[in-house]
């Protein structure tokens, strides 16, 4: 009955439009009436589900990424990213999916990542003729690496996600993501420049030479350095990854007003105003997650999930491909952390039971909610680049196929091919 409730509520909850965080948090509520406990239990689960240390990282993450996203850096990797690939057929494109990779290493962030990448690239992309579809479609597909890339505290949530599941090490989920970050990189690549060939789109002049790719790299390195800082950092053991969070927002204050000296006080206002609301959305998302949690525990969830899987197939990879499909679906509904948070508990111990990594099970489920970032009807980060590309979701919708198949190939590979997620962690053992 209480298990009832609580999906039903939770349910009706979102058809009505209700945010997220509240309708975790009414749909709580509604299942401790149900099963008649105190009203206080949920409060009890909230605060103790934000009183975790490692949290700390959250919000300087998040500032780190919005001092880059404000203090310039993106139009340094944009001219790196052009000098090296803007030579190709569609070029501009494929300068786009480099510089999208390249700033979502800085920024930790899909949304901060297409909101700044966009704002460069995809007026200037139209400009030269192409179409607002494809420019808005690069750009909302290549912003999603920064989801498994170091600086994302996405992966500090995740790790919270599976306590009493598993023992998941920050490090080891690193350095699990940076394989796939690049396999993602190289799939939008191919996607890219294969709209780019069917299209007909040109090629932006000759390769201008190393010496300005050298020039480009060097005016970008500065802030580029951020990734080479934390992982470093973090695997010398000079600080660790809670503290390497704060080391990324020293380090991106140091390069945009020291260094650039492009970040006014006006915009510093700007991503400190940014950081607290993404911080508060955040903490209110792991507070009232972890009650919600509890009751997904208390009524065994995962265990009758798992039962349901099995009753349809007893082989692995259908197992993982169920999970997949049920991710995706899931994170088309729901934001990433609310994503990461709620469906962890549920699905990590099944997929660990038919044999996947929990390091491996967290990039799938990155990766996953990653691309419900860019599908409606909650896709912030597609919303923010039609906005910005002045076009209707539906009119992107239409031509996202290779994007969706290129991002496809790329979880299929990771889910199926443990080694893209294991191997760089199993050489630190």
């Amino acid at each position: 009955m209480e298990l009832t409730v609580l999906a039903l509520s939770f349910t009706v909850l979102l058809l009505l439009g209700v945010p997220v965080a509240f309708a975790i948090g009414l749909s709580s509520v509604a299942t401790i009436i149900a099963a008649g406990l105190p009203v206080a239990v949920v409060f009890q689960k909230m605060v103790g589900g934000m009183q975790v240390f490692s949290f700390l990282a959250i919000p300087f993450f998040v500032f780190a990424g919005e001092l880059m996203l404000y203090g310039g850096i993106a139009e340094r990797i944009v001219r790196f990213a052009n000098s090296l690939v803007g030579h190709v057929r569609g070029g501009l494109g494929m300068s786009n999916v480099v510089g999208c990779t390249l700033f979502g290493g800085v920024a930790g962030s899909p949304l901060a990542d297409v909101s700044a990448m966009g704002s460069v690239m995809i007026p200037l992309m139209k400009k030269e003729g192409y179409d607002a579809d494809y420019a808005v479609n690069v750009t909302t597909h290549a912003a999603l690496v920064g989801a498994i890339m170091p600086t994302s505290h996405n992966l500090i949530i995740f790790t919270l996600a599976t306590s009493g599941i598993a023992s998941i090490s920050i490090v080891g989920l690193i350095l699990a993501g940076l394989i796939p970050a690049i396999l993602l990189t190289l799939c939008n690549l191919a996607a890219a420049y294969w709209v780019a060939v069917k299209r007909g789109y040109p090629t932006h002049g000759a390769f201008p030479g190393w010496r300005e790719v050298g020039l480009a790299f060097a005016a970008a390195m500065p802030g580029l350095l951020v990734v080479v800082i934390i992982l470093g950092g973090i695997l010398s053991g000079v600080f660790t990854a809670t503290e390497s969070a704060s080391i990324a927002v020293a380090w991106a204050l140091l390069i945009t007003t020291v260094v650039y000296r492009s970040l006014s006080w006006k915009n510093f206002l700007k991503a400190c105003a940014k950081a607290c609301k993404t911080t508060g959305v955040v903490l209110l998302l792991i507070g009232i997650s972890a009650a919600f949690g509890y009751f997904m525990a208390l009524y065994e969830v995962p265990q009758k999930t798992g039962e349901l899987m099995q009753s349809v197939s007893s082989e692995p990879w259908v197992i993982f491909l169920m999970i997949n499909v049920l991710l995706f679906l899931l994170g088309t509904f729901l934001d990433m952390a609310a994503t990461i948070l709620i469906c962890t508990p549920i699905f990590m111990p099944i997929a660990m039971q038919f044999g996947m990594d929990p390091l491996q099970f967290g990039i799938v489920m990155l990766i996953n909610c990653a691309l419900g970032l860019n599908t409606p009807p909650v896709g912030s980060v597609q919303f923010v680049g039609c906005a910005i590309g002045e076009i209707s979701v539906g009119q992107v919708m239409r031509s996202i196929a290779p994007f969706y198949g290129a991002l496809g190939v790329c979880l299929l590979l990771v889910t199926y091919v443990p080694a893209f997620s294991l191997w760089l962690p199993g050489l630190m053992k």
